[in-house]
């Protein structure tokens, strides 16, 4: 058993903490107000290699193990969780295709990310299916050497920028989850429409929006895994993307944790700072305890993956303890800053309103004990 990280995970630690510091968390005040994707610091996150971790070596990518991208997550999201959100949803839609796709398929959807940025989304969710996946709606139906698709998406990250949509859909819906496909749809294919870019509480500067595909026609050739198989491409995926969400929420917590240890040395009352009342100091020590937890359950799930072991119940081991310790020690962080900490004027607040959505998105904190006990009591 080795805690210790690898000299090249040193390097790749450095650099992403470097660029989450000089790069991102002097903009990220500013692209929370704007509520705007912040391009061309996505831009210099992609030259420096911290964009699209999933994509292997022969494909283009830089050949990071699942330790190396939680590693670079965690780092990031330090720097701003709304824009390693936008950064991390291109992992999310291209996994799909490391998982289930052919060679051909790989080297026609992968490479091309590795030539230059481009944006990838995740359409999943639809208005009236979130926590239930396998009841999605959105048709899926065979005329010829294509499909058809007719159906609306809903809560997609980087809709309105993507150049590259993984969609799942349906052949028929009363097959549930046995009905479930997945297929490749690029920018610019007829019958895509954007709705508006949603107003949310926190990932401002990520874009998020609904999409509706009407009669959209793309080849067969872009189905990953085959017709009616993409239920078991989307249960892979998630088993990589959740522990990836996780260790944003490590991230966030770690740079709340780090300013309210700052804060609390700072502030005096009583005629000394307020790290020296044992009601802050014990605050403070929950903190602590919950982010190494946390973090270690990540590490722990990217493991298994990197050992090529079943990690599901890992992946929401990681996922619900890290988004509910962050919702906690984000809101404890305010509540160190007192007044102050429910200014916009300081970073607290904005890395609160940020951890909530770690409980919803990628399933949410109730979903992941529902996986938990299944896999408790079935597996």
């Amino acid at each position: 058993m080795d805690f210790s990280y690898t000299p090249d995970q040193i390097e790749i630690k450095d650099l992403a903490m470097k660029f989450a510091r000089n790069e991102m968390m002097p903009k990220a005040h500013e692209y929370d107000v704007k509520a705007e994707l912040p391009r061309e610091i996505l831009d210099k996150a992609w030259s420096l290699g911290l964009v699209n971790t999933c994509i292997p070596v022969e494909y283009g990518g830089n050949g990071f193990s699942a330790i190396d991208s939680m590693i670079i997550t965690e780092a990031l999201a330090y720097g701003c969780m709304g824009m390693n959100t936008a950064i991390m949803a291109n992992d999310l839609a291209l996994l799909p295709i490391v998982i289930g796709g052919t060679d051909e398929q790989k080297k026609r959807f992968l490479t091309p990310f590795t030539e230059k940025y481009k944006i990838a989304a995740f359409c999943l969710t639809e208005p009236s299916n979130g926590s239930d996946a396998g009841g999605i709606k959105t048709s899926i139906k065979e005329d010829g050497d294509d499909v058809v698709i007719n159906g609306n998406k809903m809560w997609i990250t980087n809709a309105g920028y993507a150049d590259l949509f993984l969609l799942y859909g349906t052949t028929d819906h009363t097959l549930k989850h046995k009905g479930i496909t997945a297929v490749v749809i690029e920018k610019g294919t007829p019958g895509i429409e954007l709705g508006k870019k949603e107003d949310k509480m926190g990932h401002r500067c990520s874009d998020t929006r609904a999409v509706t595909f009407n009669n959209v026609r793309v080849p067969k050739a872009n189905i990953i895994g085959g017709l009616n198989k993409g239920w078991g491409i989307a249960m892979k995926t998630l088993d990589h993307s959740r522990p990836m969400v996780a260790a944003s929420a490590v991230g966030g917590s770690q740079c709340a944790f780090d300013h309210a240890v700052k804060y609390a040395k700072e502030r005096v009352q009583f005629n000394v700072p307020i790290s020296q009342h044992q009601a802050i100091q014990f605050m403070i020590a929950d903190m602590a305890m919950k982010i190494e937890a946390s973090r270690l359950l990540v590490h722990k799930a990217a493991w298994l993956l990197d050992n090529h072991q079943p990690n599901t119940q890992l992946a929401s081991y990681a996922k619900a303890f890290a988004a509910d310790s962050c919702m906690q020690i984000t809101t404890d962080a305010v509540q160190i800053y007192g007044g102050y900490g429910y200014s916009k004027e300081y970073p607290v607040e904005k890395i609160m309103r940020d951890a909530k959505l770690i409980q919803l998105y990628e399933g949410t904190s109730q979903i992941q004990r529902l996986v938990i006990a299944k896999e408790i009591f079935t597996r």
